[in-house]
């Protein structure tokens, strides 16, 4: 997987900067964004096989940049990182087109596992959350 290329999305640059030394040795970065625009431009410009976006984020929030890229029937993968546990977030996550759902407190365990299995066409949510309700997909 180590061709595999990933967007960064998120409004915290200390974040992005964790979130690249943790994917930079398994996955290319090929950029990082920090507002919605943004993550909806360079995706469509730099076609990453998975964006990691967040879901609080300025001029458009994670759902919003979802729901336009899955309405452009854009092929990235979209990996939520999210600090949010609420059954009502995971839903409209997967439901604006999300393909993953991963807790920025469950990164060191789940976000490689996560890629890797929305890579493989599954679903994929935090272990801290599969007690909750599902979205009608089935979970990895």
């Amino acid at each position: 997987m180590a061709f595999v290329r990933v967007l960064l999305a998120d409004d915290h640059a200390g974040f992005r900067a964790e979130l690249r030394l943790q994917l930079g040795k398994v996955f290319e970065i090929i950029g990082e964004v920090e507002d919605g625009k943004q993550a909806v431009d360079a995706t469509l410009r730099l076609d990453p096989d998975v964006l990691l976006l967040d879901i609080s984020m300025p001029v458009m929030n994670g759902f919003q940049v979802a729901a336009h890229l899955q309405n452009m029937k854009c092929r990235s993968k979209i990996v939520i990182l999210t600090t949010y546990e609420d059954d009502e977030y995971i839903h409209a996550a997967f439901s604006s087109g999300a393909d993953a759902y991963v807790t920025k407190g469950q990164l060191t365990t789940d976000l490689v596992p996560a890629i890797r299995e929305v890579l493989h066409g599954n679903t994929f949510i935090s272990s801290s959350l599969r007690h909750k309700s599902r979205p009608a997909a089935s979970l990895s």
